[in-house]
């Protein structure tokens, strides 16, 4: 709104009405206003939630300080959703397809995730919402955001070559002079850093490209059911899932205004893509809505996300590196949610092995998501694999180490766009 009424006030050559034309400008409001808005109605929510008594229901796992956390509000992911969107809404350029996407995936996922955790609290119901609806409702904006970038023709990119020098014979990127509709996307350590999606299916001849972006949709189903469970499973902690999609939003809002210039992905040998640079705005609300709520979420939390946040989260990011063609990078990016997933599945997994083979189930790690391995005392049971640490580490600590470890991979994702 805010954004469209500077314009009009820029006819009548208002000083500092096309301040708004700048996008670092509108990022930095955009960030500022997010991060206000989740302090300022975080405390009234969270107050609100109390007098529902809206709290926590725990399980009782044997996790040191684990029982402290019953009745601690939750669905908090409230203030972030709000707090995302208000700014967007505010400072967005709202007609730009890629906010619109933005946007009706915020509220998707933000609405699934209430859902979920609405049968838990109204209904003391632990297991919440059926997984098979969390997957439907998953699968369904994959398909959204996977048709959308197929048919419409404001999602295009320019596909980066390298092209030698006449007057010194050295090689420089250029960019094709036309906008193109493909299925490329972004992969590390290959030369010009670009994978089409399309390739896997040349077998189908003229019909290539067409399978091309059935591949495409299909990974885009895959990557956003993947994350934002990934993201469910990391919220196991005190501020551990917030802080850590702070880190990986500010690394793709990096990644979006690089891409989103055709300058800087000259330079770094990367496809550009016009009209994404507008989720550079939707990425500096994210930010600062997740550090504001990190005020709160922090050790000892005062209000918990939920899965309105957690799925919400990791929706989000999901989205919003396949829009700028860097979904495949999210395996490194998005390694702590990966290793969390992954922690889940082997410790299952090994489990029913071992007690087809053995009469008896043994375990890799002490306890899963991968966080609450180190979060439980050491044994010297031999049903587990891995037994250290055998002392059980403090919350903080265990989060601390986490966001570096999200911080280290952050820098070797955007290492990875320069080693070919």
């Amino acid at each position: 709104m805010f954004y469209y009424l500077t314009k009009l006030l820029a006819d009548y050559d208002l000083p500092g009405a096309r301040l708004m034309d700048y996008i670092t400008f509108r990022s930095g409001v955009a960030l500022i206003l997010s991060l206000f808005i989740s302090m300022v109605i975080g405390k009234k929510i969270i107050e609100k939630l109390q007098l529902m008594q809206v709290g926590e229901i725990v399980r009782d796992l044997g996790l040191e300080g684990q029982m402290s956390k019953k009745g601690t509000p939750t669905m908090g992911g409230i203030i972030i959703i709000i707090s995302i969107i208000i700014p967007c809404l505010l400072i967005g350029k709202l007609e730009n397809i890629y906010m619109i996407l933005m946007i009706i995936s915020t509220l998707w996922l933000g609405a699934l995730g209430f859902a979920d955790d609405y049968i838990k609290v109204a209904h003391h119901d632990k297991d919440g919402l059926k997984g098979k609806f969390k997957v439907i409702g998953q699968v369904g904006l994959g398909l959204i955001v996977g048709f959308t970038m197929y048919l419409s023709p404001d999602i295009v990119m320019r596909e980066n070559i390298e092209v030698e020098n006449k007057t010194n014979h050295e090689m420089v990127v250029e960019h094709k002079a036309e906008n193109i509709k493909s299925t490329q996307t972004t992969i590390p350590f290959v030369k010009n850093n670009n994978f089409d999606y399309a390739y896997l299916t040349k077998w189908m001849g003229k019909h290539a490209q067409t399978g091309g972006w059935i591949v495409f949709i299909l990974v885009t189903i895959f990557v956003i059911t993947a994350v934002s469970n990934g993201a469910n499973l990391t919220d196991g902690l005190d501020g551990l899932a917030t802080g850590t999609s702070a880190i990986i939003g500010t690394s793709l809002a990096i990644m979006c205004y690089l891409g989103g210039n055709v300058i800087y992905s000259s330079y770094l040998n990367i496809m550009y893509i016009p009209g994404s640079e507008e989720l550079v705005v939707y990425a500096a609300a994210f930010i600062g809505a997740t550090i504001g709520f990190l005020w709160y979420n922090s050790f000892p939390a005062q209000v918990f996300m939920g899965d309105t946040g957690s799925l919400t989260l990791g929706g989000i990011i999901a989205v919003f590196a396949i829009l700028i063609r860097k979904e495949l990078l999210i395996p490194i990016l998005c390694g702590i949610f990966l290793v969390e997933n992954l922690s889940v599945v082997m410790q299952v997994s090994y489990f029913k092995y071992t007690k087809k083979k053995y009469g008896e189930g043994r375990r890799i790690f002490k306890m899963t998501p991968l966080h609450h391995h180190f979060q439980t005392q050491g044994t010297a049971e031999s049903k587990v694999l891995f037994k250290k640490p055998y002392n059980a580490l403090p919350e903080s600590k265990i989060v601390m180490r986490f966001f570096l470890v999200a911080i280290f991979l952050a820098v070797i994702t955007f290492v990875t766009l320069k080693i070919r």
